[in-house]
């Protein structure tokens, strides 16, 4: 049985830029208003809107050196390739892109599980069996569109991205006019019990309601001109939720309090819309979140599929074909979806939240020492917006973590645990950390 190793399956210029743009803002608003909002208000508090604008900073300046590279080398699985530029073929890269590719299969999972949520709503069904069953089905039919090529997933991806984004943003100017504009007032009733660290701490999962952008980046060779088009996919794509999640958060404050939100947090949209539009609002928001998560796991399967396809070509991860016909790529994204579906029915998906938020910050601050460190000049990058978005990662990464060692200790403990156990079985794999320039024997 011959199995196609590589890139020989990549189509270049098969991605627009309007299908870019889709698939990015696919997974950050899929998972950010919906699966995040109400975890989000439950640590910032009346504050929760400021700090989706501060995740979009941090996330900004993170972009920086994702930009940079994919300017310089556009590359499918583009995290990857960052990666071992930065530090060569050894257990180092390996590890931080296994982290990015095991927080993006998290995201899955729990954009999946939200999907299923509020589906449910209309029934008054909140737990049971029917919850994790909807999960797999929304993952299967990801499974289903990806492997049917990337121009159904762009076609698709443009489809629903029109569709939620102009529907949530119907949603938000109603809700918003609805609720007389009254975001403080509705939201003092708890506004004593958040702190600094707490505040800080929110801006992890903010990220993490951003970082669909590395969608975009493990893409990059697919994207029609991409030395040109992927800083600009992501800057729009980035630009575009700033102002939904601006809009959404304000219309949910306008017609919520805290407490309310933190109390539906599974399904806050849906909540806030009964008091502004009635029973109608409340199925329509229904169904925007049906389609927003459901695009939102399609374009994450389709990128960290992909991204796992561009490791095990690197000789960065082990495979295994299981007697499975057809090239790598086919392969792999039985693996996600495998793993995504395990991780929806059986995980609790707000540790598991948490965990890929630990995963994807430190993966995140590994990328930008490795391009400041060894890349910078050759790609023309600066040096103190490397460091300060460095620093960003490092101040809410320690914010998050005194936190959840007060309120979850467990859970620091998991990603801890996790984290050494990607990096131990890398070294044990590739037998050393990092490798010379020279060694590098991928073409991207």
């Amino acid at each position: 049985m011959t199995h196609s190793h590589g890139d020989d399956t990549l189509k270049k210029g098969s991605i627009s830029l309007g299908g870019a743009v889709g698939m990015g803002t696919g997974v950050m608003i899929g998972a950010g208003i919906f699966a995040l909002t109400g975890q989000i208000a439950q640590l910032a508090g009346p504050y929760f809107a400021v700090s989706f604008v501060l995740g979009a900073i941090v996330t900004s300046f993170s972009a920086y050196s994702y930009i940079k590279m994919s300017n310089a080398w556009p590359s499918s699985g583009g995290i990857a390739m960052i990666l071992q530029k930065a530090y060569g073929p050894g257990a180092i890269a390996a590890a931080a892109a296994l982290l990015m590719a095991l927080s993006m299969v998290i995201s899955e999972s729990l954009v999946a599980r939200t999907f299923a949520t509020y589906v449910l709503r209309p029934f008054d069904i909140a737990g049971g069996p029917l919850v994790p069953i909807l999960a797999v089905a929304v993952i299967l039919f990801a499974f289903l569109v990806n492997i049917s090529g990337n121009r159904s997933v762009g076609l698709l991806s443009i489809i629903m991205a029109v569709i939620k984004i102009g529907g949530i943003a119907l949603f938000g100017i109603i809700a918003l006019w609805s609720g007389g504009f009254s975001f403080p007032d509705a939201s003092n009733s708890a506004a004593g019990g958040f702190d600094a660290t707490g505040f800080v701490a929110s801006v992890a999962l903010s990220i993490l309601a951003f970082k669909g952008f590395t969608t975009i980046t493990n893409s990059g060779g697919e994207i029609t001109d991409p030395h040109r088009n992927v800083g600009r996919t992501i800057m729009i794509s980035i630009a575009i939720c700033v102002v939904v999640y601006l809009l959404v958060a304000f219309a949910v404050g306008s017609n919520l309090t805290i407490d309310q939100i933190v109390a539906a947090k599974d399904y806050s949209l849906a909540e806030a819309a009964s008091p502004a539009l009635g029973q109608f609002g409340f199925y329509f928001t229904v169904v925007l979140a049906a389609v927003a998560t459901a695009s939102g796991v399609l374009a994450s399967v389709f990128a960290v599929s992909r991204m796992l396809a561009m490791l095990t070509d690197m000789k960065m991860i082990p495979h295994s074909h299981f007697g499975m016909p057809g090239p790598i790529r086919s392969h792999t994204l039985v693996y996600t979806v495998v793993l995504a579906s395990a991780l929806a029915v059986f995980l609790d998906l707000s540790r598991i939240a948490s965990l890929g938020a630990f995963f994807y910050l430190i993966m995140d601050m590994l990328v930008h020492w490795g391009v400041f460190r060894h890349l910078r000049q050759e790609i023309g990058a600066s040096g103190a917006i490397l460091l300060s978005a460095l620093a960003f990662d490092a101040i809410v990464l320690a914010a998050f973590t005194t936190m959840k060692l007060g309120s979850d200790p467990m859970i620091v403990l998991y990603a801890a645990v996790g984290i050494t156990a990607v990096f131990i079985f890398e070294r044990i794999y590739l037998s050393r950390w990092t490798a010379p320039q020279a060694d590098v024997g991928h073409k991207s």
